[in-house]
């Protein structure tokens, strides 16, 4: 091993906790220290041994440590060993991870991460006889180039010595990952997929045969496949498509049921199946369940697919720009650039968020390389970029055209379904039949699919909330300018529209005009430095903006902002509305103090003096723009057309995926800003309900300096799944929505019709706006809630006592011995009871994790609680949907207050025209539907035993009906629910 580098084989070790650290003496000493010797143990010591160095220095109070990172870090040498391969960040998740055990749940210890270490060497020394060890020679060279402190061990452990031969790879090539990853091939389009049904019979018979032999016998998951089949029978008219409404009791094993009927429809038909659920952790575990319909993973990733937005994907071309500017940055962006391109070179799919990559990788090596080197939403020059016939999302694109399942996330499906809407389905009114939308000039990257799967069904309307709605504000304007303008002298990186189009349209005046005319139209939008000229008078200093998130020089190496002065821009449209906007928001409401943290808003109507002036001048300012836009992409359409026998085929995509470019990025966006504006003065009608919601929203956005904030304008559908029944469901064959609660099943309901609860399932998912009936079907679930659960309601915790909850949360932690999900409403309140409560039930073995307090994604946490069973773990709404963490690992969920929906502008008129005149109705059921959403977090096998506490002694009775038959709340104080606690898992022992 070389001299330069310390060594692991001597190092010490430290484990941090809020409460404890424990630490490893060079001399093999095991201590447990207090966070002032721990800090002075560091000082003593050599570079120690640690998992998730950031993570670590939190733990201490102590700064970051930065690369290269001053500590061994075992998940740096995890990620050059074994990447593309997912590990909770934690000793025990390692240990697991490289088969040395879980420990049975005692507490790691550091004298584990020598083993550990030595482990993933022994590993790595493995390598050295694969095709892979070329590469991996030449990436360690260059890590040891740049300090990493790893790379002592790992050159020695790949016998690297001397100088690299001129016949190997060069250290600097290593990176260069877009020479060396494989092509894709283009192939013919798939033809129409046919009709031909799935029978009940075959539907049960392919999931024996996904199941196996042994399986476990769920009761209702052949029923749930019989039914499932619906959805995949021939439609007997255009926009006439199979329906099926499918609620499924958690348990059900509704996945494989609905897996069994598409993977035989998408064999027997030739076409794909598009399963879609709600985020992008439940994808990963849809995709996971797929493994039992094809083992083999060369075979399952020619039939499934996983499909996500661009920006979810790393770009090659960012990454050639991110790696050629690296060296003059220090040896920091070096290191994790390299760490990356080990991935890179491994990953299946490149995606960078919720994939194959490790959710930690940014917290170790900084989150900026992501960014700088993901996809960005519009930027990508397709055709025209050198690393097309490697790119990540091409591949993925490619493979989905040709798959038997696709699983997307509604995001994505209803992003599809938005661009089918954009471009020329005619303006729903409410009641309107839908229609289908018509045919693409140039066919969707995609393909449109015929034949869907929702599940999480119940989140159907707020995503479509969130793809048909439209806001107008200054990020957004000012983004759309820089995509089209490009960086504007500033340090941007950033592409324009012209540098992307230049040798398509250079030569050509047919098309270089009308593109001219676009770019001197769009300095109508926000010019650089409009948010210090929205916040701050004209001539007064202001520090320059931050640097946008495309910069990928700025996001991955940040500088020093210099001071300037900020000049007023004469004239701008845009920047007139928006202080306008800001004007009457700061007018209408209450005080005159910082913005909440969630936003300040008021309505459109009455409109301040001067805005509805302005909000025409600025509509035909967008049209100027949209306009020439619009001729360019029927010019580029031309040219398809007329050069069909020149163009090749790498031409001919590089046009349709600009034009594709034009109407999502531009046209279909400045086009909705037009409509939106041109009814601007129009009030809402008072005879009957509204079509839209549109009010005025200031807010300080995430990652902007203090103080500086946002403003727009917003429109939403009153009834967002009406735009969904008509752009999406309308045009498709077949349809299954499902969910473990679609339905609202209250005390007051159980005397009225069936019917009645199932018309307010299918409004609730737009299935009412279709003309064809939905199958209904309801399967139970097969646990036994009674015997299983309890669930107390707890009636002497003031609500308003940070001290008193977090001492509540911390007392029913300790009663169950950790394995506890705390859901909050307020992200305030949950940071405040982590900081709390994190080093007492530290102290007491039980890890406590956060999301918004600890640096890892969703993902990773919910991996590190499912690894340490007997840790904790504080979330919001995105862990009370859909997190899967079955046995041990959770057996308490404690909910700190009805989940009542938020009282803004939109709830509140949604629920005055939607709620059939019982607003009352309409915000209990929202409550009901989150309450069952969390307590079903809680079972998810038949031997899992578990206890739902609610914190909130004003839980009205009526919202109790949330909870299965047979289980019967208890109110009572928190000590007494403590003691029924300890006793229901004593009893379980």
């Amino acid at each position: 091993m070389s001299a330069a580098f310390p060594s692991p084989y001597e190092a010490p070790a430290l484990v941090a906790g809020h409460g404890f650290f424990s630490c490893l003496t060079v001399d093999g000493e095991l201590l447990t220290l207090n966070r002032t010797r721990a800090k002075q143990f560091l000082q003593e010591e050599p570079a120690p041994l640690v998992v998730h160095a950031p993570a670590t220095a939190r733990m201490l109070g102590m700064t970051l440590p930065g690369q290269p990172a001053p500590w061994f870090d075992l998940l740096e040498l995890f990620a050059f060993v074994h990447p593309a391969r997912s590990v909770a960040p934690t000793p025990r998740g390692l240990a697991i991870a490289l088969g040395l055990g879980d420990f049975d749940g005692r507490r790691v210890e550091a004298n584990t991460l020598p083993d550990l270490a030595a482990r993933l060497l022994t590993d790595l020394r493995a390598l050295k006889s694969t095709p892979a060890y070329p590469f991996l020679a030449a990436l360690a060279t260059r890590l040891a180039q740049t300090g990493w402190i790893w790379s002592g061990a790992v050159m020695e452990a790949l016998e690297i010595t001397g100088p690299v031969s001129r016949e190997a790879m060069q250290p600097g090539e290593a990176l260069r990952i877009w020479d060396q990853l494989p092509k894709w091939e283009d192939t013919a389009r798939r033809p129409p997929p046919g009709s031909n049904p799935v029978t009940p019979a075959e539907a049960r018979t392919r999931l024996g045969q996904i199941l196996g032999p042994d399986a476990e016998i769920r009761v209702g998951q052949a029923d749930f496949a019989d039914v499932a089949t619906h959805a995949f029978e021939p439609r007997e008219g255009m926009g006439f498509p199979r329906v099926v409404l499918a609620e499924a009791g958690t348990g059900t094993g509704k996945t494989l049921g609905y897996i069994a009927p598409a993977s035989l429809w998408a064999e027997r038909n030739g076409g794909a199946v598009w399963i879609s659920t709600y985020t992008r952790h439940l994808q990963r575990q849809i995709e996971a369940e797929t493994a039992r319909l094809h083992p083999d993973p060369a075979v399952r990733r020619n039939h499934v697919v996983v499909r996500k937005g661009r920006e979810n994907y790393l770009c090659l071309l960012n990454m050639e720009e991110a790696v050629n500017i690296a060296p003059t940055r220090g040896p920091g962006p070096v290191i994790a650039l390299a760490l990356l391109a080990r991935w890179g070179m491994a990953t299946m799919e490149g995606d960078l968020f919720g994939g194959d990559l490790p959710g930690w990788f940014g917290d170790i090596l900084g989150h900026g390389v992501l960014s700088a080197t993901a996809d960005r939403r519009g930027e990508c020059i397709h055709g025209a970029c050198p690393h097309y016939q490697r790119c990540f999302v091409e591949h993925s694109i490619r493979r989905a055209q040709d798959a038997d399942l696709v699983i997307a996330n509604h995001a994505l499906v209803m992003a599809q379904a938005a661009w089918a809407q954009s471009q020329g389905l005619p303006a729903l009114e409410q009641g309107d039949q839908p229609e289908a939308a018509p045919e693409e000039a140039v066919p969707d990257e995609d393909g449109i699919p015929t034949r869907y799967v929702f599940d999480e069904g119940h989140h159907l309307a707020d995503a479509a909330d969130g793809a048909f709605a439209l806001e107008l504000s200054g990020l957004e304007a000012a983004e759309l300018r820089r995509w089209l303008l490009g960086a504007e002298g500033s340090r941007s990186r950033a592409r324009g529209l012209r540098r992307r189009l230049d040798d398509l349209v250079a030569g050509n005046p047919r098309l270089e005009t009308p593109l001219d005319a676009a770019l001197l139209a769009a300095k109508a939008l926000p010019a650089p430095g409009w948010s210090g000229r929205l916040w701050i008078e004209p001539q007064t200093e202001k520090p320059e903006e931050p640097p946008e998130p495309e910069d990928v020089t700025a996001s991955l190496f940040p500088v020093p902002a210099p001071v300037q002065l900020v000049e007023p821009v004469i004239d701008n449209p845009t920047e007139t509305v928006l202080r306008l906007l800001r004007d009457q928001v700061l007018a209408r409401t209450v005080g005159n103090g910082p913005v909440r943290r969630n936003g300040s808003e008021c309505d459109l109507h009455p409109m301040i003096d001067g805005l509805g002036e302005a909000a025409d001048t600025l509509a035909r300012a967008l049209s100027r723009i949209a306009e020439p836009l619009r001729t360019l992409v029927n010019r580029l359409e031309d040219k398809l057309r007329e050069d069909t026998d020149t163009l090749d085929t790498a031409a001919r995509a590089r046009i349709e995926a600009m034009i594709r470019s034009l109407q999502r990025r531009a046209i279909g966006r400045l086009d909705g800003w037009v409509s939106m504006l041109t009814t601007f003065c129009t009030p809402p009608d008072e005879v009957g309900p509204p079509q839209f919601i549109r009010f005025i929203r200031l807010e300080a956005r995430e990652g902007q300096r203090r103080g500086e904030q946002d403003v727009g304008l917003h429109q939403h559908w009153l009834d967002p799944t009406l735009p969904f029944a008509a752009v999406l469901a309308a045009p498709a064959h077949g349809l299954l929505i499902t969910s473990a609660t679609l339905r609202d099943e209250t005390d007051t309901d159980q005397s009225a019709e069936a019917e009645q609860i199932w018309e307010a399932a299918e409004a609730r998912v737009g299935a009412s706006h279709l003309p064809s009936p939905a199958l209904r079907a309801s399967l139970a679930s097969p646990f036994d809630y009674s015997r299983q659960t309890r669930v107390f309601i707890v009636n002497d915790v003031a609500h308003d006592d940070p001290d008193t909850l977090a001492a509540a949360f911390q007392a029913l932690f300790l009663a169950s011995g950790g394995g506890g999900l705390g859901l909050f409403t307020a992200i305030e309140r949950l940071r405040t009871v982590h900081r709390k409560i994190a080093a007492p039930l530290e102290e007491e073995g039980i890890p406590l994790y956060a999301q918004h307090v600890d640096a890892m994604d969703n993902t990773t946490l919910v991996d590190v609680f499912r690894t340490e069973t007997d840790s904790c773990l504080l979330g919001t709404d995105a862990m009370r949907d859909g997190v899967d963490v079955p046995g041990h690992a959770l057996r308490l969920v404690a909910f700190e207050r009805v989940p009542w929906p938020r009282p803004d502008i939109l709830h509140r008129e949604r629920r005055m025209h939607l709620s059939q005149g019982n607003p009352r109705l309409y915000d209990d059921r929202l409550a009901r539907l989150r309450l069952r959403q969390a307590f079903g977090r809680l079972i998810r096998t038949r031997t899992d035993r578990g206890v739902f506490v609610l914190l909130d002694r004003r839980t009205p009775s009526r919202l109790l009906s949330a909870f299965p038959s047979g289980v019967i709340p208890h109110r009572l104080g928190i000590a007494a629910a403590v003691e029924e606690i300890r006793t229901f898992f004593t009893e379980e022992n």
